[in-house]
């Protein structure tokens, strides 16, 4: 991997401003994004990505979409299977508690699939627009898989099928995230032009300050590695780098570009920490969510901000087709 893109990475706007916050909370420092603030910033950028996705589905067959969401989907239910085996067999953790951790690193962070989006525009670099509707697509398949593994156990799951769905499909990241794409397709282009000075320009912007929250959320959460620290970290990072792997093949599979597949394999390498969070909460009531977002948001996040995402492009770059 190219030292100067390493560098480039590190010392680009949002990774820097994700380092001021972990910054920040190490010198304990009282600098806070109210709850609200950071609440509503989420919903913008999910809602911003899903109309963009929305307007470039506009410009793309629907014949080309059917392979890639396909796989995508397969590609999360995989990804699920193993975090589940590994965290069970070798992490020794509970039913509950290795379903979790499936359920968080099957899914996706928007947050690294929008770091990974803005490494691509920044190095110039091209891919397919309808991305969002991918990322939408990968959020599902692998909390629903994980949260039925626990059904294994009599004491898993208090909430029936019809809830666990409920909850996963009518959840704020999937409600934005397909409202903006169904917005975005249905206005079209003369729409583009009234959302555009709210939703696309200032993007990258909102983007850098939703990651400075996020580098006090992960500095919050470094004190708790302590308890498992060898697992968390080798998880937290192997996981990772195993799934980028897989999501290199599935792009690959799904006829992607090298940049395209360099961002899926972002999201197969990324932990969900928005969605999962709340189906595990509702669904797996005796399962340590704490556990789960320490590894997703305190080393999977930074890993993939740092190394991981342009790691991901120079594999994409030596095995990809174009």
């Amino acid at each position: 991997m190219s030292l100067d893109l390493v560098i480039a990475n590190l010392t680009s706007p949002g990774v820097l401003c994700f380092a001021l916050g972990i910054l920040a909370t190490t010198l304990k420092s009282d600098l806070r994004v109210p709850p609200q603030v950071h609440e509503t910033i989420s919903l913008y950028l999910l809602f911003a990505i899903g109309l963009k996705g929305g307007l470039a589905i506009t410009k793309t067959p629907l014949g080309e979409l059917l392979l890639p969401v396909i796989i995508v989907a397969a590609l999360g239910a995989v990804c699920a299977t193993i975090a589940y085996q590994v965290a069970r067999r070798i992490g020794k953790l509970s039913l509950e508690n290795a379903a979790a951790m499936a359920a968080h690193y099957g899914s996706v962070s928007a947050v690294t699939y929008m770091a990974a989006i803005s490494f691509a525009l920044t190095a110039g670099l091209t891919y397919e627009g309808y991305f969002p509707v991918l990322l939408a697509v990968l959020e599902m398949p692998a909390i629903i898989i994980a949260l039925f593994i626990a059904r294994r156990s009599d004491e898993g799951s208090t909430s029936g099928t019809a809830a666990i769905l409920h909850e996963v499909v009518t959840g704020k990241t999937v409600i934005l995230l397909i409202g903006g794409i169904l917005i975005g397709v249905i206005s079209g282009e003369a729409g583009a032009k009234i959302y555009e000075p709210i939703f696309i320009t200032p993007f990258q912007g909102i983007l850098m300050f939703f990651l400075l929250e996020m580098g006090v959320i992960a500095g919050g959460y470094l004190k708790h590695i302590r308890k498992q620290v060898k697992f968390l970290l080798c998880y937290g990072i192997l996981v990772p780098l195993c799934f980028s792997f897989l999501g290199l093949i599935a792009g690959n599979l799904a006829g992607l570009s090298a940049t395209g597949c360099a961002i899926l394999a972002t999201m197969a390498a990324s932990a969900s920490y928005i969605a999962a969070p709340a189906a595990v909460k509702l669904s797996l009531p005796k399962a340590d969510v704490g556990l789960c977002l320490t590894s997703a948001v305190a080393i999977t996040l930074p890993f993939n901000l740092a190394i991981g995402i342009p790691l991901y492009f120079e594999l994409a770059k030596f095995f990809g087709h174009s």
